[in-house]
């Protein structure tokens, strides 16, 4: 968004700063910003948060329709925003200054509103955290924690639950040993009667065998 004018003096890339958080660790983020006019255009970036932010150059002179690349950098932070939520908002201000301008010549008033006949246009820009997988995974983790702490009677509830898991599970493995050891017992069972009846078998056909080899013996020859 630009005030101060209809035709904006420059056009800033991209609209908001986004920065990919990580505690402990800097972020960066450029800003392209173009001239769009015939003029030697004065630009001057301010923050709401000048400690956490690192900005160069935060002042500097653009030659007609030339851009040039301002590089923002997020101080390393020791905790997390709530939520992922940053309020901090950055302030592009710009003017139409004369050639040939340098930045270490610019007047001190360069940017003040209460200059006679002086455009000052301004574009604000808000701040955009990006979680990384791992800061996402961590803000979880917190949450979490934070849930636990507050509630005493939930951490009850999941040991309970955990508990009775364990115990059923426990008895499952008990009902499936007693399965196995039935299931050998009948096996056994079954084996030894099919060993008692074929031993019974085998006696009875010797027996048969037997007391027919003796009856042919017996038998009077027919010659």
């Amino acid at each position: 968004m630009t005030t101060g004018g209809d035709k904006p003096f420059i056009s800033v890339h991209p609209d908001d700063l986004k920065f990919i958080f990580e505690l402990e660790k800097q972020s960066f983020c450029d800003l392209k910003v173009a001239n769009n006019t015939e003029h030697h255009v004065a630009f001057k970036v301010k923050t709401t948060s000048p400690k956490k932010y690192f900005v160069r150059p935060n002042t500097g002179v653009i030659q007609p329709w030339d851009s040039f690349v301002i590089k923002v950098t997020l101080q390393a932070q020791r905790e997390y925003p709530l939520d992922m939520q940053c309020k901090d908002k950055f302030l592009v201000q710009s003017t139409i200054v004369p050639p040939p301008a340098n930045v270490d010549e610019l007047p001190p008033d360069t940017f003040n509103k209460d200059s006679d006949g002086k455009v000052i246009q301004e574009m604000k820009l808000r701040v955009v955290y990006m979680p990384t997988s791992t800061t996402q995974g961590n803000l979880e983790d917190e949450v979490l924690l934070k849930g636990s702490e507050k509630s005493p009677d939930a951490n009850s509830a999941v040991q309970l639950l955990e508990d009775e898991r364990d115990a059923a599970v426990r008895q499952t493995q008990l009902l499936q040993q007693e399965l196995d050891l039935l299931r050998r017992r009948r096996y056994r069972k079954t084996d030894s009667g099919f060993s008692l009846m074929f031993a019974f078998v085998v006696g009875l056909v010797g027996i048969m065998i037997g007391f027919l080899l003796n009856l042919s013996l017996s038998s009077p020859s027919t010659e």
